[in-house]
């Protein structure tokens, strides 16, 4: 390995640490409680090190948000392998729960936690619109064969989304010590089928 390819290496492995350190604190203490300093702090960097790699904390959400939702579209995008669309609105249902149960600290970020960047926000092309285009083209694709009203699309793919992220949101928060250890991962899974099921008006083939 060169000195030119081992630099490179070493500015990568900074900025990923300085990414993950921020996210740690973005989720723990929100984002506006967050400094350049004290990000440099907890991976005892100078903070003019960090802002070698960044102008400055809005920056790092905005590449922390893009990592997540990339992430996040990525594992949503396999259900698209499943032809039957109600059996791929599970699938989606499924892969976004494991995703928040697998990233917590990713879906923290970006649905729980106080922290949306402002570069995000003003953009149109990013992933977390497609993620949701994913859901929405499921739940037209479910009305055309007669698995959901056609007039209740826009209702449906909303409902989805709310009820999978209450789950998620509960289950990474850790407020459902009612439930079981050992029967959590069933409890969530069922509730999805369960959602699937009042959605659907005709019997699945």
């Amino acid at each position: 390995m060169g000195i030119t390819e081992r630099k490179l290496k070493e500015k990568e492995k900074i900025r990923e640490k300085i990414l993950q350190a921020a996210m740690k604190l973005f989720v723990k203490e929100g984002f506006d409680n967050v400094s350049m300093r004290k990000i440099s702090k907890k991976i005892s960097y100078s903070a003019g090190t960090i802002y070698l790699h960044f102008k400055d904390k809005e920056s790092i959400l905005y590449e922390l948000h893009n990592i997540a939702f990339q992430k996040f579209y990525n594992a949503l995008l396999i259900a698209n392998e499943e032809t039957n669309s109600l059996k791929r609105l599970m699938k989606l249902g499924e892969n976004y729960l494991n995703f928040a149960l697998e990233n917590p600290d990713y879906y923290d970020l970006m649905f729980i936690s106080n922290c949306v960047s402002a570069s995000i926000e003003k953009s149109k092309d990013w992933a977390g619109m497609d993620s949701y285009g994913l859901l929405q083209q499921t739940i037209n694709d479910c009305a055309r064969d007669g698995y959901i009203k056609n007039t209740e699309t826009e209702a449906a793919a909303f409902s989805m989304w709310v009820f999978v992220h209450g789950i998620a949101s509960l289950a990474i928060k850790k407020r459902l010590s009612a439930v079981p250890q050992e029967d959590l991962k069933d409890m969530i899974f069922g509730s999805l089928k369960f959602l699937i099921n009042l959605l659907n008006i005709k019997k699945s083939k």
